[in-house]
């Protein structure tokens, strides 16, 4: 490890401690981790610390294990589930901590893996997490997804480079997402999110009845539910501190009525599912449920999604990224969800994030589903757009208006 890179990593954990999470004096800090992102890891506890953090805490992982019990734990152990891990979150919600979750898996890490069993264990897990995860997507507590660069995942988006070659371009890339490769990071931070509470506040402005999705492939109408809220960078929790939950982000979002969704999208980039790709799929919605599926690599594993709950079959979330989008104009395919969807408009089968529904943030789930939101153990980000996709937001009265035109914001 380079003195410039040591430098280069210790300025990422600040924008995670900092932007991302915004660790407040006194909280604790709960962060997820694989091992080889110990160094990161280790730069973000020194600058949590240096915030004002009184106690953090790791739970480490070794994708290989998951690997590993694929290949030879007993085939009728895959619907089992270990609590503590989901139990020391739902420890750290309620002692109003933060939690930090860094991911760089190998897009090809279950590669040859039965569908069927892998579907079965992240329904498993899944729906044992859903204690937390309604939590968290509620915005109970500061959150933030980042990533760290490894060997296997450099391998897979550069396969035509040297090994070490790939490592140091993945974490180039992955630098210049968040900005580290501007004269002041922090700076270029706050006018980034400046930007985005702009755009969320018009959308919020406008109170669209719903948009409209057209391109190849594609004729989509996303009814928007009342009273919807668009965000955009900072978000507020329930705590009264503010986060930007992925880093880096692009995106504004917000719920779509899990009734009003009608017609066919189809999905612009590959989707990365625990190692397993899913391409050139599209699908079709009426009375916003997903009636009709097609993949050419992947279907069953995505019909699996779909079919995990009832919920998983309509969509929870509607977010506009433009097409020039720094992400975007890099020009690589990540095969990870964390970034390709800060390249692209996208949209999310599965659980609404419920502070999308003004004043719902903290109700019943019968509350939230009359008002529109929708509920499910999954949530599965998936890609529409690109420089050849227009979307309208359509008024009350029918109106269209022009939000994006080939992929760029057209207001």
């Amino acid at each position: 490890m380079t003195p410039e890179f040591e430098r280069a990593l210790s300025q990422y954990a600040e924008l995670i401690v900092k932007i991302g999470l915004n660790v407040q004096p006194g909280q604790r800090l709960l962060i997820r981790a694989p091992l080889e992102a110990a160094p990161l890891v280790r730069q973000v506890t020194i600058h949590a610390y240096q915030a004002g953090a009184h106690l953090v805490d790791v739970i480490w992982a070794d994708p290989q294990l998951l690997r590993i019990r694929f290949q030879h734990a007993p085939r009728n152990s895959f619907a089992e589930h270990s609590d503590w891990g989901w139990k020391a979150g739902l420890e750290t919600v309620d002692a109003g901590g933060a939690i930090l979750s860094i991911n760089g898996t190998d897009p090809d890490l279950l590669k040859g893996i039965d569908p069927g069993l892998i579907a079965t264990v992240q329904r498993t897990e899944s729906r044992a997490a859903l204690p937390l995860s309604k939590r968290i997507s509620a915005d109970a507590i500061n959150w933030c997804v980042v990533g760290y660069a490894t060997a296997a995942w450099a391998a897979k988006v550069f396969p035509d480079m040297a090994p070490g070659e790939q490592l140091n371009r993945l974490w180039d890339a992955i630098f210049s997402t968040i900005r580290l490769d501007t004269p002041d990071p922090l700076a270029a931070w706050e006018a980034h999110n400046e930007d985005l509470t702009r755009r969320a506040a018009y959308l919020n402005e406008k109170q669209y009845d719903a948009l409209r999705y057209t391109g190849p492939g594609t004729d989509l109408t996303v009814g928007l539910p009342e009273n919807h809220h668009w965000i955009g960078g900072p978000a507020p929790t329930a705590i009264g501190i503010s986060n930007v939950a992925n880093l880096p982000t692009e995106e504004v979002f917000t719920a779509p009525h899990r009734e009003r969704v009608d017609g066919t999208v189809r999905a612009t980039m590959p989707l990365n599912l625990r190692g397993n790709l899913i391409e050139n799929f599209s699908l079709s919605f009426s009375n916003g449920r997903v009636t009709n599926v097609s993949a050419e690599k992947g279907e069953a594993l995505l019909r699996s999604q779909i079919e995990m709950d009832d919920g998983a079959s309509r969509l929870g979330e509607v977010a506009l990224v433009p097409h020039s989008s720094a992400i975007s104009h890099a020009g690589i395919l990540f095969y990870n969800t964390l970034y390709d969807e800060n390249a692209s408009s996208h949209l999310a089968l599965g659980r609404a994030y419920r502070n999308c529904i003004a004043g719902l943030a903290d109700a019943g789930d019968e509350t939230f589903m009359a008002h529109g939101g929708n509920l499910s153990a999954n949530h599965l980000d998936f890609m529409v757009g690109s420089g050849e996709i227009d979307i309208d937001g359509i008024t009350a009265d029918g109106t269209r208006e022009p939000l994006m035109r080939q992929g760029e914001w057209a207001y």
